[in-house]
């Protein structure tokens, strides 16, 4: 049974691990720990740029728009033409940042330590997109938002970066720290009606 007066009043939240909302599961939400995030930017049509940027962090960078690459740990999402998000769950995948910038800059990129930046949560099952959808206005249809696809919009009125990891479906969704518990607040109240299970927080990646 819902219990309006917890939802109206904000008291659900992703950190309480459990079934939350009606008895029926269609969703399950965890929280996922950032433990590194630098911005990375160059221009893609440098050869030498592009492969420095892979010689320093094992990954090949999306250069479509909209998309996103994943290599061990370490995901970069495209976030403009000259611009990538690169997170880890685990630090190693992002270390020695001094000489990585330096590494970058001789290339005539800029490297950006940003990561307390961002909070982040996965959204994983049949009514993903559904909760989704219901404070976003991206078309989630697996047609138009195939796997690997990221995209900047809004959840709400707040700035968000959603990204879909499978066919699951799971996506991930990323705000500023600062609007996080607005936004969890949100996915709550639009998750509550199909029911949802909190799981507990796991690393990035």
């Amino acid at each position: 049974m819902v219990d309006d007066r917890r939802l109206e009043a904000g008291f659900i939240a992703t950190r309480e691990v459990g079934h939350h909302g009606v008895s029926a599961t269609g969703l399950t939400i965890a929280e996922l720990t950032i433990e590194a995030s630098w911005n990375l930017q160059g221009d893609p049509a440098r050869p030498d740029f592009v492969e420095e940027a892979r010689r320093l962090f094992d990954i090949a960078l999306p250069t479509k728009a909209n998309m996103s690459a994943r290599s061990g740990t370490l995901t970069a999402l495209w976030v403009g033409p000259r611009s990538w998000l690169l997170v880890a769950g685990i630090a190693s995948s992002l270390t020695d940042f001094i000489d990585k910038r330096d590494a970058i800059s001789r290339q005539r990129g800029a490297l950006f330590d940003v990561s307390a930046s961002r909070v982040a949560w996965a959204l994983a099952g049949p009514r993903a997109a559904d909760v989704l959808a219901k404070g976003c206005p991206l078309d989630f249809h697996p047609r138009a938002f195939a796997t690997r696809a990221c995209a900047q919009s809004v959840y709400g009125h707040i700035n968000v970066l959603v990204e879909k990891r499978d066919e699951i479906p799971t996506f991930v969704l990323m705000v500023a720290r600062s609007f996080a518990r607005d936004v969890e607040r949100a996915l709550c109240t639009g998750a509550f009606q199909c029911g949802f299970d909190v799981l507990a927080p796991r690393p990035y990646g």
